[in-house]
């Protein structure tokens, strides 16, 4: 006779690291390779084999609780698992979880099933498996679907919606924005840049030029039209280009080398007229996907001349305070306001990606 103890249960337990390992996309196989080499079994004295049972039954819970996952809507209101509320919201964390590796392949590109078929690529680029690329491909996907036509806070809208804390909110909101604009990324020159790189220009872009009215026909996936036209005006500075020379010259000389310095009183046009000119052009939808592209290429002209990002950054404040200065600026509230916005986000996007 063999006496066996069973004891039943329908309280879910979820193991963090089984559910890591399966949110990684490793097979049942896989994990407990993993966690026998890792020396789990000398730890607690089990067998592989019991190893393997367990992980087993934990991956085959996940693969239940995955349907609910996908709406974390559904995950609250369930009456199927017993779960407790930090462990619900450590698996909805975990099961949206992004890999900056894997979004920076996925920013500029339609998120369509023709680019699902090709995640083996980012896979291999990557290194993460193909598993995991595509649960973060569909993630994206769900969340944009989702988000993109809700008025109001996009942030704020993905933390309602999906119960992810702010941080990651801010992740999902930047790859949302960057979908709906269709920003270019694809251009060789661009290719040096991270994820986090795309986030903080993206994030500035989105607190100074997107719309931040309240109401339902505002929203936070939209550039403000009204702001791209009025951004326009700033080529008075090149009507007003020898007295804005002058302020900035008198700002720099303290602060610049005098190579530099040097350099920026015979060449201030190639450094000035870009920055203006690109201003005047992001009312048209075509000019504003290729900002980066345009941005990188000012960048260009800055490292041909040897300025350090120190030289740089201190030139884009003075161009700024000093073109606060300007008469016709000074006394225009709103063009003083719209010079604020369009430099505080070229200056991120200069000093990022420089």
């Amino acid at each position: 006779m063999v006496e066996v103890d069973v004891f039943i249960s329908n309280y879910t337990l979820v193991d963090p690291e089984i559910y890591e390992l399966w949110i990684q996309g490793y097979t049942a196989t896989e994990a407990v390779s993993y966690l026998y080499k890792s020396g789990l079994g000398q730890i607690t004295g089990v067998s592989k084999e019991l190893i393997a049972s367990d992980v087993l039954d934990h991956f085959r819970t996940y693969s239940l609780l995955e349907k609910l996952l996908s709406n974390p809507n559904k995950l609250q209101e369930q009456l199927s698992f017993q779960i407790e509320p930090q462990t619900r919201q450590l698996l909805i964390e975990k099961y949206y979880e992004i890999d900056d590796g894997v979004i920076k392949e996925l920013l500029g590109k339609k998120l369509s099933s023709k680019h699902r078929k090709d995640l083996d690529e980012v896979s291999e680029k990557t290194n993460v498996p193909l598993k995991s690329c595509r649960r973060q491909f569909d993630n994206v996907k769900r969340v944009f679907k989702m988000v993109e036509e809700v008025p109001g806070s996009l942030v704020q809208n993905i933390q309602n919606l999906f119960y992810l804390p702010e941080k990651l909110a801010k992740k999902y909101a930047c790859i949302v924005f960057f979908a709906c604009i269709r920003f270019e990324t694809s251009k060789k020159k661009l290719q040096h840049l991270t994820f986090e790189d795309w986030r903080k220009c993206t994030e500035a872009i989105m607190d100074n030029w997107s719309y931040k009215m309240t109401g339902p026909e505002y929203y936070d996936t939209e550039m403000d039209k009204e702001f791209l036209l009025e951004l326009r005006e700033i080529k008075v500075l090149i009507d007003r280009e020898k007295e804005h020379k002058q302020m900035i010259l008198i700002q720099l000389k303290p602060k610049l080398l005098q190579k530099i310095f040097n350099d920026l009183e015979a060449n201030f046009r190639l450094y000035s007229r870009p920055l203006i000119l690109l201003a005047t052009t992001l009312h048209r939808s075509r000019d504003m996907k290729n900002l980066f592209i345009e941005i990188i290429q000012i960048v260009e002209i800055f490292k041909q001349a040897s300025w350090s990002v120190h030289d740089l950054d201190e030139f884009l404040h003075s161009f700024y305070t000093s073109g606060l200065e300007i008469d016709i600026i000074r006394t225009d509230s709103g063009l003083k306001s719209t010079l604020e916005k369009y430099m505080t986000v070229i200056k991120v996007c200069l000093h990022v990606m420089y």
